[in-house]
């Protein structure tokens, strides 16, 4: 697989150029290393050294949030020089050699943060060039069906992921070391992918300032850009993540705890089936209207929740919808973004709206998992859902 820059005939097919194919084979495989750390965490940071909620919620806002600061200084690095796919490559490298750390810490949990937080930093730098990397590499009225055929491909290793940890856990109990080692090869297969087979285009960009942290800061002064950046930050305070979903979801439905590892495969086939198809959609229809449409989704997932003694048909039913939340907005706001960035600020331009979804995202996390701790479950499921009703209503009036 072998890709350079677009071709004129490419764009004039329609066709999704080879860069986001490949993009997309980087990301499958790194997804397989990211799901089987995703899945396998809950299982030990919660029954295996028995911490509480609120210590959880920590850690996993860590996760989620380490990626925030380094998420502009990836971005800026790469309009910076030029050279999206270099600054990319760190990020990969980062977190490939994260996975080896898990081990050496042990049940130890400030070194688990800071492992985490390195992982997500890997996260942080290279989500922006790589973005970058396709709308660059797309035509503007293509970038929905790009953005969602690569998140698609993404989608195959996250249900690759919590399959194999599954697989790992039953064959050799829960023993973290084969978990991490495993995770490791599969980053290091990607990174590999990445060096040999993606080449972004050559050239200067067509327009759009000189590339600084002044201009890319500057981007903020355009109204329709600073609405869009304020209202996915403040829907991502209301946004749990995926590992409180599917504690919540298995707490709501009784089902057995060793479920828990295989819940992400849910969402992860419907987000499979579903990305391309929803990318479409909001290229016809609008990327901001499908984008609010998945949080409506996300919130008759946290409704579910409350319906009593659903068993496996609740699960089905809330890893359904939290599928097409994601195929809905994971890769339609980087899209949205795209159209109204110059080519030179790109990265710059995504990483500052991605960089407001991380930490508000991070406070989420925080915040719910001491309220999981010191709440009931019935308090903490309606405070989420009241939190992402508002939140949805204000990003719906801001823009």
């Amino acid at each position: 697989m072998y890709v350079a820059s677009v071709r004129p005939a490419e764009r004039v097919k329609g066709k999704v150029p080879g860069t986001v194919v490949a993009l997309g084979t980087v990301s499958l495989l790194t997804d397989v290393s990211a799901e089987m750390i995703t899945a396998f965490m809950p299982v030990y940071l919660l029954f295996t050294l028995q911490l509480g909620y609120a210590q959880f919620g920590v850690l996993d806002g860590l996760y989620t949030g380490a990626t925030a600061v380094l998420r502009l200084v990836g971005g800026h690095l790469s309009d910076r020089t030029r050279r999206h796919k270099a600054v990319a490559a760190v990020g990969y490298g980062l977190s490939a050699a994260t996975k080896l750390v898990f081990p050496l810490v042990g049940a130890n949990a400030f070194g688990i943060g800071a492992a985490l937080a390195a992982d997500r930093a890997g996260k942080g730098l290279r989500t922006a060039p790589r973005d970058a990397l396709i709308s660059l590499a797309t035509p503007p009225d293509r970038l929905g069906a790009a953005f969602g055929l690569h998140r698609g491909m993404d989608t195959v290793g996250a249900l690759l992921g919590p399959l194999v940890t599954f697989l790992l856990l039953a064959q050799l109990g829960i023993v973290a070391g084969p978990v991490f080692v495993v995770s490791a090869c599969f980053a290091v297969i990607g990174l590999i992918v990445l060096v040999a087979f993606v080449r972004e285009r050559p050239g200067e960009p067509r327009g759009g300032p000189r590339p600084s942290v002044r201009a890319g800061l500057a981007l903020l002064k355009d109204a329709g850009y600073r609405r869009v950046t304020v209202a996915a930050a403040v829907l991502g305070l209301a946004t749990l993540s995926d590992a409180f979903v599917f504690i919540l979801v298995q707490k709501a439905t009784d089902v057995p705890q060793a479920a828990l590892p295989l819940m992400p495969l849910g969402t992860a086939l419907v987000f499979l089936v579903a990305a391309a198809p929803l990318g479409r959609l909001a290229d016809r229809v609008g990327r901001w209207r499908v984008f609010l449409a998945g949080h409506v989704l996300l919130l008759a997932v946290y409704a579910l929740l409350l319906v009593p003694g659903t068993g496996y048909f609740g699960v089905g039913a809330a890893l359904l919808l939290h599928g097409l939340f994601y195929a809905a907005t994971d890769g339609v706001l980087p899209a949205r973004v795209s159209t109204q960035v110059p080519e030179s600020l790109r990265a710059s331009g995504i990483s500052v709206v991605q960089t407001g979804q991380a930490l508000t995202r991070l406070v989420s996390s925080v915040g719910f998992g001491f309220l999981l701790q010191f709440a009931s479950f019935g308090v903490a499921v309606h405070t989420a859902i009241a939190a992402l009703a508002v939140t949805v209503v204000l990003a719906w009036r801001i823009t």
